[in-house]
């Protein structure tokens, strides 16, 4: 499976939130880890990345919330990790997320990434979370590239 590829990116000066669940919490601490590194090699300070920890995906677009009414944040990111069971519970909580997140992001035009793994099984989860793929670190990255793309249209 393709991932993103991203060229030298300057964040400097943005503020960025990281909204993360704790369940899943060995995958969803990788994947906050890489995007910290990815915000980090985009050239945010420490400082202007500030992280979250809610109990699962389901909180995320609630937490996006407030960070978002603060307005103090160039961006805010959304991590977690779906894995499908026995019921269609990943599903009605993946589409409450992504749907809630939307809202947020579109509510107050600002960049709310969707970071939420949406996987069939475990080994699907950590290939992307704690494999090749890194997708906390193309979260970190898109989220920089999107602020960087909403800059340019509001020129």
């Amino acid at each position: 499976m393709k991932s993103n590829t991203f060229t030298t990116l300057d964040g400097s000066g943005m503020r960025i939130a990281i909204v993360a669940a704790r369940f899943n919490q060995e995958l969803t601490d990788a994947m906050t880890t890489d995007c910290v590194n990815a915000l980090r090699a985009c050239n945010l300070d420490d400082v202007n990345i500030v992280t979250v920890r809610v109990p699962g995906s389901f909180e995320l677009p609630v937490a996006a919330a407030v960070l978002a009414a603060q307005h103090e944040f160039d961006a805010i990111i959304c991590l977690g990790v779906l894995i499908k069971g026995d019921t269609k519970h990943d599903q009605y909580i993946a589409d409450a997320c992504a749907n809630g997140i939307t809202r947020v992001s579109i509510d107050n035009m600002l960049p709310v990434l969707f970071g939420v793994l949406t996987t069939e099984n475990r080994e699907q989860a950590e290939t992307r979370a704690l494999g090749e793929q890194k997708k906390g670190w193309e979260a970190g990255m898109s989220a920089v590239e999107t602020v960087l793309a909403m800059r340019n249209i509001e020129k």
